[in-house]
């Protein structure tokens, strides 16, 4: 998911995997594979490099966890999180 701008100002995540197109003309239009078109106050550059780095981040942290160093991020601190039924993803010697 990515974080974009309406041209309103209004904010808004989009999921990366939708995306059919984007075009800059001059305003940058994304088109959905349901041809869904939303235009954006980002330019064609900053919408490909946040696809890029979102892409990205997620082969670093399959990397991180397949080694074994992946730490869940922890944002708050609650008894439900200490009770947490996930388990971690298991090193390649547990495999």
């Amino acid at each position: 998911m990515i974080r974009l701008t309406r041209l309103n100002g209004e904010h808004f995540v989009l999921n990366v995997e939708l995306i059919q197109r984007v075009e800059g003309h001059p305003d940058t239009v994304i088109t959905l594979r349901d041809d869904t078109k939303y235009v954006v106050t980002e330019t064609v550059d900053e919408v490909v490099r946040a696809v890029r780095d979102y892409r990205a981040s997620i082969q670093a942290v399959a990397f991180q966890m397949d080694r074994g160093e992946y730490q869940l991020p922890t944002t708050h601190t609650s008894k439900a999180s200490e009770d947490s039924s996930v388990l971690p993803f298991p090193s390649r010697e547990e495999r």
